[in-house]
């Protein structure tokens, strides 16, 4: 039996090597990671976050087809979105679940969910979850705020009641953009994304 056990230990070992490792969330003040990286848009546009970004900040949010999170919060995204966009900020929501492209998150099904959802801003293909990992983005869905000068401003859910739209008391994410605008500090700069872990490619 110990013999066993321990030829199993390098095995272990090499899986847990191989796992992708996820990194720490992108801090506060940062500047916007990777802004250069091409990513494919659902209007079949190459789009990098530097092309998303106005200049009056960027908004970029993760996000997928699938997670149960992202459905519940569908409404509450669309409306976050079209405000930030009506007072001058880009928006990208990207999908990072790479290892879901040959299920219900492929390229196809997102052009068929941005359609459904009437989407009226980048939603990105994130190949291989590079932007999520550059992000330390783990949930969907996650969203990061940047200011003119492309510095994170905020991060973490849309409000305070990710699970029942009914019971939020208060909109962290619109309440950070007209915060920012308005050229105040961020009262709650961070909180807690609540939904499905982004799916990786191990």
């Amino acid at each position: 039996m110990k013999k066993i056990l321990f030829a199993a230990l390098p095995v272990a070992a090499i899986a847990m090597l191989t796992l992708k490792p996820i990194n720490d969330p992108l801090p506060l003040g940062s500047a916007i990671p990777s802004p250069e990286v091409k990513m494919k848009d659902v209007s079949g546009k190459e789009v990098s976050l530097n092309d998303a970004k106005t200049n009056k900040g960027l908004l970029v949010m993760f996000s997928c087809n699938t997670c149960p999170y992202v459905i519940k919060n569908q409404e509450r995204t669309n409306e976050v979105c079209k405000h930030a966009q009506d007072n001058g900020i880009g928006v990208a929501i990207l999908n990072s679940n790479e290892a879901k492209r040959d299920d219900d998150d492929s390229y196809n099904d997102m052009i068929a969910y941005a359609k459904d959802q009437g989407y009226n801003w980048y939603y990105l293909v994130d190949n291989n979850s590079a932007l999520a990992d550059a992000f330390g983005a783990n949930k969907t869905p996650e969203c990061f705020l940047f200011n003119a000068e492309g510095k994170l401003v905020y991060h973490g859910a849309i409000d305070d009641n990710p699970s029942d739209a009914g019971a939020v008391s208060r909109k962290h994410l619109i309440q950070a953009i007209t915060e920012m605008l308005g050229g105040k500090d961020i009262s709650v700069k961070e909180s807690r994304s609540v939904g499905c872990t982004i799916k990786r490619l191990k």
